[in-house]
C-alpha cells in the first residue's frame, strides 16, 4: 500500500525519531566516554524553567574535554516541549543507528520524555546550551558548555 493509499484510509504510522537515519556515515563515530543526564525542569505556575531545577544565574557550566564523546542524556519532567540546542558543536540524536544516527543542531525533549544524543567535543571554547523556546531559556533554562584542551586545569 502506497503511503498516500494509507494516509487516504486514515491508517498510516507518524514519522518520529526513530526514522531519521544520517545519509552517509559519521567516520568519527564510537561508543561515548561518559555520560551527562539532564532534567529539563520547570514550573508552568511559576512560570520558571531549568536544568536540575538550577536556573542559570546560579549554575556552573559544564565542562568537558576536547576529543571527548558524551552521551547528553534529556529526560523532560515537564508538561512542555524543550528544543534543546547546543552552539558549536552537532548533537548525534542516539537512535540506534550507530554511525548512521542523524546530527542536529537542535533535539525536541517532548513532555515526559528521555532523548539521548552523543556530543563530540571537537571544538574548544566556551558556548551557548539552551531550550530553543526563548521565554524558556530567558527564565533559566540555558547553561554554559565548556570544551577545555586535554590536561587544562581548572578552579
Amino acid at each position: 500500500m502506497q503511503h498516500t493509499e494509507a494516509a487516504a484510509m486514515g491508517s498510516y504510522e507518524a514519522l518520529d525519531y526513530r526514522h531519521l537515519m544520517a545519509a552517509a556515515p559519521n567516520s568519527d563515530w564510537r561508543q561515548p566516554d561518559r555520560e551527562i543526564r539532564l532534567r529539563l525542569t520547570g514550573n508552568m505556575y511559576r512560570y520558571i524553567w531549568s536544568f536540575d531545577d538550577i536556573k542559570y544565574s546560579e549554575s556552573e557550566p559544564l565542562r568537558v574535554k576536547f576529543g571527548e564523546h558524551i552521551r547528553f542524556t534529556y529526560v523532560n519532567e515537564t508538561m512542555m516541549n524543550h528544543p534543546i540546542h547546543l552552539h558549536g558543536l552537532w548533537q548525534y540524536l542516539d537512535n540506534g543507528n550507530g554511525a548512521f544516527n542523524p546530527k542536529k543542531h537542535v533535539i525536541n525533549v517532548p513532555p515526559g520524555k528521555t532523548v539521548s544524543v552523543i556530543v563530540v567535543a571537537d571544538a574548544e571554547g566556551e558556548w551557548a546550551f539552551h531550550c530553543h523556546l526563548l521565554y524558556h531559556m530567558d527564565t533559566g533554562m540555558f547553561r554554559r558548555l565548556i570544551v577545555e584542551k586535554t590536561g587544562q586545569v581548572h578552579g
